[in-house]
């Protein structure tokens, strides 16, 4: 393991150097909120942040994206974007949910568009400082991250430690100067952070453990919850389009003026939404909101889960509870509510 410990002024300049040679995105203020965005100069960067508006997942699935163009009765040529990036201020549970959105487009039928973007990026993780107001992260394991980060960055008051953890990661961190190693007693203060953290980031308790939900869910697809909170739901989408972990899209083709050349693209779609499940003939095999309120959240504990090897598809981020008007899209109210119901026998 190859630990590093790097004074906050000398990581500073480190990124005004990688900008001079390479696109780098950081968190930024956006008024009293933060996003992720091109960074000019690494004054703009915000390391101390609560959470992002949006999840860093926009720069490998974005959310208009063109797949290749074509010319009608000719050919086609697929588009591929596989410039190089930095992606600097990444949070624990964010590497978590990019870590599984790689292991859902790299099976079965493996999507060279993500996977590229995926492969082009060197990403910077940094350990929480500044606990969101709805974050439940300590909940659902994510509160820390041991993998999928090219360098994860832990603030422990005057210097950052800086664990460079893959080859990408080595020649990057090659240009910070002024680096040395870290000492034990850095390594306590670091490990003192991930303690703190699991406890700090839980604003919402789960009353079971995360393995528990397939099978508690595997109880509740009659429960009255579903139906309860679809009665105040707008049916907006605003919590899948927030999700880290949310990878649903739709494909569409667009002719052109010429109506001979046309492009093909993919933009985000989410279970929500009203025509998600909407096909030929104007069928809709999940028209009630409240199948639809359902599928989120069994999408969420019990399918993906199956598909990936049991880990839950909610990394407690919190942006879906801060998105929601009506304050119905908390997972962990509806996980609750059926450990309370249902009990976990």
């Amino acid at each position: 393991m190859n630990v590093k410990r790097i004074a906050k002024s000398a990581f500073t300049s480190f990124v005004d150097e990688i900008i001079s040679s390479r696109r780098v995105i950081g968190v930024q203020a956006k008024g009293d909120r933060f996003d992720f965005d091109v960074l000019e100069s690494a004054k703009d960067m915000r390391l101390d942040y609560d959470c992002t508006i949006q999840s860093p997942k926009k720069y490998f699935l974005p959310p208009a994206e063109p797949l290749l163009t074509f010319e009608v009765g000719g050919g086609y040529e697929s588009v591929f974007d596989d410039s190089e990036f930095v992606l600097i201020g990444v949070h624990p549970y964010d590497m978590v949910a990019i870590n599984q959105m790689d292991r859902i487009f790299s099976q079965d039928n493996y999507d060279a568009h993500y996977m590229r973007r995926r492969n082009s990026a060197t990403i910077i993780a940094i350990d929480v400082v500044t606990p969101s107001k709805n974050v439940f992260a300590g909940s659902m394991g994510t509160a820390t991250v041991k993998e999928g980060f090219d360098i994860l960055l832990t603030d422990i008051g005057d210097v950052y430690i800086a664990e460079i953890a893959s080859p990408k990661g080595e020649l990057l961190f090659a240009k910070a100067h002024g680096a040395v190693s870290a000492t034990q007693e850095d390594l306590k203060k670091r490990q003192k952070v991930w303690a703190e953290n699991e406890k700090k980031l839980n604003k919402h308790q789960l009353k079971c453990r995360p393995s528990d939900i397939p099978r508690l869910l595997d109880k509740a697809y009659k429960h009255p919850v579903w139906e309860e909170k679809a009665q105040t739901c707008f049916g907006c989408g605003s919590c899948n389009l927030v999700c880290p972990t949310c990878y649903c899209f739709n494909v569409q083709d667009d002719i052109n003026w010429d109506m001979r050349t046309g492009n093909r693209q993919r933009v985000w779609d989410g279970c929500l939404l009203d025509g998600f499940t909407k096909v030929a003939g104007g069928h809709e095999f999940r028209k009630n909101r409240a199948d639809r309120f359902r599928h989120r959240l069994y999408r969420k504990g019990k399918y993906v889960p199956d598909k990936i090897g049991g880990e839950i598809a909610c990394v407690g981020c919190g942006r879906c509870i801060d998105a929601c008007l009506p304050d119905i899209a908390n997972p962990v109210n509806v996980y609750n509510r059926l450990v309370d119901d249902l009990g976990l026998k």
